[in-house]
């Protein structure tokens, strides 16, 4: 014979669990539906950046020459493709 107590601990438990089943599937369904929301807003943002992107790209300024200073020499943009670099050290033996 079925021992009452245990078996009321049996059908109290799978009450306990039935429970925590519909709560975790709330919960699941809940999550994927923020999940779906936020991958629609990730598409959102990057349709919006993509034109942004393209007129800072067509406005940003064409490269130019940089003079400055490489390991103690003067850096001289020429008018060709090349840069030349002065030696101050030569320029002083020519003074």
């Amino acid at each position: 014979m079925l021992d009452p107590e245990m078996l009321r601990r049996i059908t109290a438990r799978r009450a306990e669990l039935d429970e925590l089943e519909e709560q975790l599937a709330k919960q699941l369904a809940e999550v994927r539906a923020e999940r779906d929301e936020l991958a629609v807003a990730e598409h959102v943002l990057e349709r919006m950046n993509k034109p942004l992107a393209d007129e800072r790209a067509s406005a940003a300024p064409a490269p130019g020459r940089v003079t400055g200073r490489v390991s103690g020499q003067a850096v001289i943009p020429s008018e060709g493709d090349s840069v030349q670099v002065a030696d101050p050290a030569a320029r002083e033996d020519r003074g």
